[in-house]
């Protein structure tokens, strides 16, 4: 059984800087391509950021371009999101995902799995 559960979450003040990460059981994180999505109440789950599996290959989303980066650790089994420079508009309930296809897409339907979620809140 497939397992995602984040971790990391909190308030934090604008300009400043926050980790989340995603441990899995049940599928190795190398061999999917993991995701990072968000949603902000009232709002469309958000694309921000993706790692192909092998590869390690990372995409990030528009909107956090140059302040987010994702990275995995293949021995602990984790995905994680450093994001830097944050702005209240991060404020989200940010998600961790897993899809088992081969083209990496920032379409949250095509993702198989997901974690329960972790609340960002930035304070201004």
């Amino acid at each position: 059984q497939v397992h995602l559960a984040e971790s990391g979450g909190g308030l934090v003040q604008a300009g400043d800087s926050l980790s989340v990460s995603c441990v899995a059981s049940g599928l190795t994180v190398s061999r999917y391509i993991m995701g990072w999505f968000r949603q902000a109440p009232g709002k469309e789950r958000e694309f921000v950021a993706a790692i192909r599996r092998s590869s390690g290959i990372a995409y990030i989303g528009d909107s956090v371009l140059g302040r987010f980066t994702i990275s995995r650790d293949n021995v602990k089994n984790t995905v994680s999101l450093q994001m830097n420079s944050l702005k209240p508009e991060d404020t989200a309930v940010y998600y961790c995902a897993a899809d088992d296809g081969v083209v990496l897409s920032r379409n949250p339907s095509v993702y198989d799995y997901w974690g329960q979620g972790t609340q960002v809140t930035v304070s201004s």
